[in-house]
């Protein structure tokens, strides 16, 4: 009689009711993680726990990342069924579009408070369960308007570029506890949220000037979030990787060099 071993690794997501995060929570299963997802979307995360079909390896937690007694009441629920923590996935997120002069600041905080605060509070109490047991790697999700500036996102913008230095501040201390703490900057990504708030004409912006000329998929950011909390990162910590088939680098004068390669 065969027995199914259960994996040791553990894994905490937050956001991971869907997108990014489900995607996130599928790859560590199939790489022999169990799976501890952290949702405030009370009936999304129901529905992938139990999609994702594999009871004795998930845990799907309601919690609100902005909410200090959530997230220690997460943290305790997840020790409990585990025993440990070895990653957390910083990927909750929320943003408000507006022009920066239409930006309350009930939106500023209600952006920061989520996408910012959240990953302190998680990264607080899931880091000292990794920093107590000497490993472990934590892998935040930020945005390229982190690492650059464009319009309607005053508030996304700026969590996500305060996101990636509080990454290097964590590096710095966990690391020395022996826990590697990265960020990815995500550019667009083919997300159900993606597809409800890019019109037309800015998915030709973006494509306009993305290089490899394509939005990126979930997969390709778990695959990359995975790799960071692998033995194969274990010197990678307290970096910034953009995500994003070449946005960043890029600067004017794609569509006019495609243009000419197409005449030629």
């Amino acid at each position: 009689m065969t027995t199914l071993s259960i994996p040791t690794r553990v894994a905490v997501i937050t956001g991971g009711a869907r997108g990014i995060g489900r995607a996130i929570a599928e790859w560590f299963l199939r790489h022999d993680h169990q799976v501890a997802l952290l949702d405030i979307d009370h009936t999304t995360l129901d529905r992938t726990v139990i999609e994702l079909a594999r009871p004795a390896h998930v845990l799907g937690i309601h919690c609100d990342v902005s909410d200090p007694a959530q997230v220690a009441r997460a943290a305790a629920e997840v020790i409990a069924r585990f025993g440990r923590v070895d990653a957390l996935v910083n990927n909750a997120g929320v943003a408000v579009f507006k022009p920066v002069l239409e930006t309350s600041f009930e939106d500023w905080r209600t952006v920061l408070a989520t996408n910012l605060d959240g990953a302190f509070l998680c990264t607080q109490a899931f880091g000292a369960v990794m920093a107590q047991a000497g490993r472990g790697a934590v892998v935040n999700i930020a945005s390229i308007s982190g690492l650059r500036a464009s319009t309607l996102r005053v508030a996304y913008g700026t969590s996500k570029a305060a996101l990636i230095h509080l990454t290097k501040q964590y590096a710095v201390e966990l690391g020395n506890a022996g826990v590697r703490c990265n960020v990815i900057a995500p550019g667009p990504v083919e997300t159900e949220m993606a597809k409800l708030v890019h019109s037309v004409a800015i998915r030709s912006d973006y494509v306009d000037t993305i290089p490899l000329g394509r939005y990126g998929t979930t997969e390709e950011m778990a695959s990359t979030v995975g790799f960071l909390c692998s033995d194969d990162a274990s010197f990678i910590n307290g970096q910034v990787l953009a995500v994003d088939g070449g946005f960043d680098a890029a600067g004017v004068g794609l569509p006019t060099l495609r243009r000419r390669s197409a005449a030629e």
